[in-house]
């Protein structure tokens, strides 16, 4: 399967046209003209399974987009099986693989050689045609490139200790990347049955003997006690996106530092929004990723029992949970990304293209921590000496 191209000419010079964060046009960087992206794509409401797999938006390429795209959900089983006949829902695409930090980004035709945008290690290695779930949503960039750069120097602006080269780094305006990061989102509807123990508290008097002056008078006191009663039961949750990074090129406490992100957002996918930025394609297979979505709905599960089973104190022995009308979907969020290297090694630093939210990794000075401590030592012998 060839994939699709997607060119967006400038209808009014000819021009590529690239997305505007914050906008819902596509704008050519010659002439100024903008250019509506469709008619505008709605959210479904709810929860929407798409037995078909089937999206309209999916199959746009070039030209008007369909009457009524929405966002929809994919059966479970239907992507966990890639060995079935799923044409619909799998795409085949070329990409390029960072052998630094294992990112993945897709290629169009016009590309053959690039540098990471997580890492900037210089990337040539084509993996050739893969084979890969579709994306079904995209978060459209919120925040321009400038918007997310002031973040980031404000960010940077606030660090101690950080090499000098560092601060001119921020000062030069070095222009971010914007990236579009793959996750996947799961739904489910579950019931759990579970036993275990309630705890009750009670308070008792107690005397405690004390020697005082040869004499033991009885001291009275309170003790806690709990007094556990044997409990089962169930309790019934329906879980909606369940968001699980679909990528290992940034570390896991980049992604949990990049939430809260507001998923209303997320549209229907279409490739006008991915104009003039780069798209990571996802390295966790479905597979993992539900693993890793099932280990978050049992903490919540585990919680609910908690909270059912009341008391003061709760013990639980065992949860058996049941799960239906699951479904999952491959999305793409936007990221500005930018890295720095420094005495051979690179340090990473991104922006939540929606909310302006920066997480990064810093080098230390040692010659202006060497300075600091020794600015440090020489106040506290000065201190010492007029202390005499």
């Amino acid at each position: 399967m060839i994939p699709a191209e997607h060119r967006f000419p400038c209808g009014q010079c000819g021009a590529s046209l690239a997305f505007r964060p914050g906008q819902q046009s596509l704008v050519c960087d010659w002439c100024g003209h903008r250019q509506q992206i469709g008619p505008g794509p709605a959210r479904a409401p709810g929860r929407q399974a798409d037995d078909s797999g089937g999206d309209a938006a999916l199959q746009w390429a070039e030209g008007p987009r369909p009457q009524g795209a929405v966002l929809r959900e994919i059966p479970l089983d239907k992507g966990l099986d890639l060995y079935r006949d799923v044409s619909d829902i799998v795409q085949t695409v070329r990409t390029l693989s960072c052998p630094n930090c294992g990112a993945q980004v897709d290629l169009d035709d016009d590309h053959h050689a690039s540098a990471c945008p997580f890492c900037a290690t210089p990337v040539v290695t084509d993996t050739g045609p893969t084979r890969r779930i579709k994306p079904q949503g995209v978060m459209p960039f919120a925040l321009t490139e400038a918007e997310a750069r002031a973040a980031m120097k404000a960010w940077l602006g606030s660090l101690w200790f950080a090499p000098s080269a560092l601060t001119a780094y921020a000062r030069k305006d070095r222009r971010l990347t914007g990236v579009y990061s793959p996750f996947w989102t799961f739904d489910a509807d579950s019931t759990s049955r579970y036993r275990g123990q309630r705890g009750d508290a009670y308070y008792v008097m107690v005397q405690d003997m004390q020697s005082t002056n040869g004499r033991t008078p009885p001291v009275s006191r309170q003790e806690r006690r709990i007094r556990w009663t044997p409990v089962s039961g169930q309790v019934a949750r329906q879980f909606n996106d369940v968001l699980i990074p679909a990528s290992t090129a940034l570390p896991p406490r980049f992604s949990e530092a990049m939430k809260p992100w507001d998923l209303s957002a997320v549209v229907a996918y279409d490739p006008g929004f991915l104009s003039g930025f780069e798209a990571e394609g996802y390295t966790v297979p479905l597979a993992d990723g539900h693993e890793a979505a099932r280990r978050q709905m049992a903490q919540i599960i585990h919680q609910d029992v908690r909270r059912t089973i009341g008391g003061a104190e709760q013990r639980v022995d065992h949860i058996d949970s049941r799960f239906a009308n699951e479904t999952f979907k491959h999305v793409l969020l936007p990221i500005w990304s930018a890295a720095y290297r420094y005495n051979g090694k690179s340090y990473r630093f991104v922006v939540n293209g929606q909310t302006g939210k920066v997480m990064g990794e810093r080098p230390w000075s040692v010659w202006k921590i060497g300075a600091a401590v020794a600015v440090a030592l020489v106040a506290l012998a000065a201190f010492l000496y007029l202390s005499r």
